[in-house]
């Protein structure tokens, strides 16, 4: 048995948490981070900037002796960084989205100016405005990361956000910038795009295109290819595989750690080291009592949302995070929502506009409901409590 040298990032307690409609109390999150701990993973991602809960998980982690361990996942913005720190990890993850589709929506400078108000990338937007975005990105990414790894002290890994639908000249460009600051630079196919063959062809070409930084990959399951397109990318060169176990995870979920581990000793001969095999079935098992599953590929359960992040962009451009656009998206509220979530039901499915104070308050309100109940909230039943009076 071949024993391969590749890093295993869990995204179980983050990602997999983001998948609509799971709430993990926070003691489940305890045992989880626990479980996973003992199958050898290198990273367990928690994002801290969610919730005063979250925040209280990785400290009490940290305090436990895992900070080497705990990997949080940071917006870009020194104050979140600066945060992160205080929180006494030793990594963390910045994310960013790298498709021109997610790069026009979210330009600062773009957002301000009336001409592109309600438009997307698909509105003949030219060549000289997409070379500014782009540019605009890189400029960013490069100043957090400096910040993060100079000034803060901290270990780097970059997650670019829908990197397989961006361009790939571009992606090359903001790899070569973003190499002397970090560790890995994760390649996400945020919305399930890729094919196995591509997926070989793309670390491939990426890796004769670069030099002097390490790629992993963070693949989504909404055309059911998550787990062969992580495999033939490991074949490929990747040395760090991000996912969840089970597979959970938003839309149709990420590809399952569990299968990737065993896949890779089964069909290829190649165990990961450092990785306890016997560790991993007691990680399985305990989310399967939970009765925790992943949506199956190409269902309308597929098509429920309810991070804020993701809402906020679907509001704009319908197909920022859906695969398949003849689907109809539902919204879901709870700790993960924004403002966007309450918006996205007022606006778009209403018609009822609200002032934006009344939506930050809903957000407030259900995020609180949703942690004190450990549970999740239906868009009739966040219709049903401001009927009666409870967002006043």
């Amino acid at each position: 048995m071949e024993t391969l040298p590749i890093k295993i990032c869990d995204e179980t307690l983050r990602d997999g948490e983001q998948q609509a409609g799971i709430f993990f109390s926070y003691s489940t999150k305890q045992q989880l981070a626990h479980l996973i701990a003992q199958t050898g993973v290198d990273g367990l991602a928690i994002m801290p900037s969610v919730c005063e809960q979250e925040e209280e998980l990785v400290k009490s982690l940290v305090l436990e002796g895992f900070d080497a361990l705990i990997a949080a996942c940071t917006l870009m913005g020194k104050q979140y960084i600066d945060q992160a720190k205080i929180y006494g990890v030793k990594r963390i993850i910045l994310f960013y989205g790298l498709s021109d589709r997610l790069l026009f929506l979210r330009d600062p400078q773009i957002r301000l100016l009336k001409e592109f108000k309600g438009k997307t990338i698909d509105d003949n937007i030219s060549t000289k405005v997409i070379e500014r975005i782009r540019q605009n990105a890189i400029d960013v990414i490069v100043e957090n990361l400096r910040y993060a790894t100079t000034v803060a002290g901290l270990r780097v890994d970059f997650a670019a956000e829908d990197a397989s639908r961006a361009d790939f000249d571009f992606l090359v460009q903001c790899i070569r910038s973003c190499s002397p600051y970090i560790e890995h630079f994760l390649l996400c196919d945020t919305v399930g795009v890729l094919s196995p063959e591509k997926s070989y062809i793309w670390i491939n070409d990426l890796l004769q295109r670069t030099t002097g930084v390490a790629f992993g990959v963070h693949y989504h399951n909404d055309m059911g290819l998550a787990l062969e397109n992580t495999l033939q990318s490991v074949m490929a060169g990747a040395n760090l595989v991000s996912g969840t176990f089970c597979g959970i995870g938003e839309r149709a979920g990420n590809v399952a750690l569990e299968q990737v581990l065993n896949g890779l000793r089964v069909r290829f001969g190649i165990e990961v080291k450092g990785i306890n095999y016997d560790a991993l079935a007691a990680v399985t098992d305990y989310i399967e009592q939970l009765g925790v599953r992943p949506a199956t590929p190409y269902s309308q359960t597929a098509q429920r949302h309810e991070s804020g992040i993701h809402v906020n962009s679907l509001f704009c451009d319908p197909q920022s995070y859906a695969a398949f656009p003849h689907n109809s998206i539902e919204v879901l509220f709870g700790k993960w929502s924004g403002v966007s979530n309450f918006q996205y039901l007022f606006e778009k499915q209403l018609q009822n506009p609200q002032p934006r104070k009344q939506y930050e308050k809903m957000r407030s309100v259900i995020k609180f409901l949703s942690v004190e109940q450990e549970r999740y909230f239906t868009a009739k039943e966040v219709l049903e409590l401001w009927q009666n009076g409870v967002f006043k």
